[in-house]
């Protein structure tokens, strides 16, 4: 288990176009973790919601703002996650690109002060773990697609209704 989620005092399910996505929050009610759904992964509400976290309906509101479109900030604190200061750099610029463009991940790692960093890049978006909030389906490889821990399809299908609102 990540640490966020050792730190996390509650955490609930929401429903989304892409399937139920799971929220882990601090005792301060900052957002520490983000789940797309997997395969075989088991998710459960659990807790007590902290004072500070955002409600369940604004929850509601910005997943059905950001699946109309991928440009909606969340709606309460989360915290930067990066176990690493370059790590740290690279969730700071990708949470920059805005819904509708991306960046390859040479070009992410060039923003960051490291070209030619693009593995690092990777292996950086291969851990993310506020996937949508820093949105690492935005970073692509030189060569075409690149990976994504909700599946490729799922990536393409974040990327197709972005470019649409966009």
């Amino acid at each position: 288990m990540s640490t966020a989620v050792e730190a996390a005092v509650f955490a609930e399910l929401h429903d989304s176009p892409v399937g139920r996505l799971w929220f882990a929050f601090a005792g301060d009610g900052e957002l520490l973790e983000l789940r797309l759904p997997a395969p075989g992964r088991r998710c459960r509400d659990s807790g007590r919601r902290p004072r500070g976290a955002p409600a369940k309906r604004a929850i509601r509101a910005w997943i059905d703002a950001y699946f109309a479109g991928g440009s909606a900030p969340f709606p309460g604190p989360w915290r930067m996650p990066g176990g690493s200061p370059f790590f740290r750099k690279v969730y700071q610029e990708v949470h920059r690109i805005p819904a509708g463009r991306t960046l390859t991940y040479g070009e992410v790692a060039a923003r960051c002060g490291s070209p030619g960093a693009s593995r690092a890049v990777g292996n950086a978006m291969a851990r993310n773990p506020m996937p949508l909030v820093v949105p690492c389906h935005r970073v692509l490889a030189s060569a075409g697609m690149g990976g994504f821990g909700g599946g490729l399809e799922m990536k393409a299908e974040l990327l197709a209704g972005e470019c649409a609102e966009a």
